[in-house]
């Protein structure tokens, strides 16, 4: 297992996307966001079943970034609660990995 991971949100459009994604990238909360979209999100929201069109973030990282990360999301977002789910990476290319863990804040410069 590595300390990478990955945090997926979605949004109801590709401007907040961008908007997420490029700030998390540019204050070195992530190494890279991909975005995705758009898809169709099918949820059950206050007891209605309920159907959009959103975008998806794929969010890389390194987990000692992952409680920044979400904090940068909620503030952000326009939902009252977005979907923030992290993925842990269990292997991958050494060299990416290395690559992905030099972009982003260190321990130290995250606080933790």
């Amino acid at each position: 297992m590595t300390d990478a991971i990955q945090v997926i949100t979605t949004t109801a459009d590709r401007q907040s996307a961008q908007v997420i994604g490029g700030d998390l990238v540019a204050n070195r909360l992530a190494a890279c966001v991909q975005v995705d979209g758009p898809l169709t999100s099918v949820y059950r929201w206050h007891g209605k079943v309920e159907t959009a069109e959103e975008w998806r973030c794929t969010i890389k990282t390194m987990r000692w970034l992952h409680a920044a990360v979400e904090r940068r999301i909620r503030e952000l977002h326009a939902y009252a609660e977005p979907e923030i789910v992290m993925v842990e990476i269990h292997g991958g290319s050494p060299t990416y990995l290395r690559w992905l863990a030099d972009q982003v804040r260190t321990p130290d410069e995250a606080g933790e």
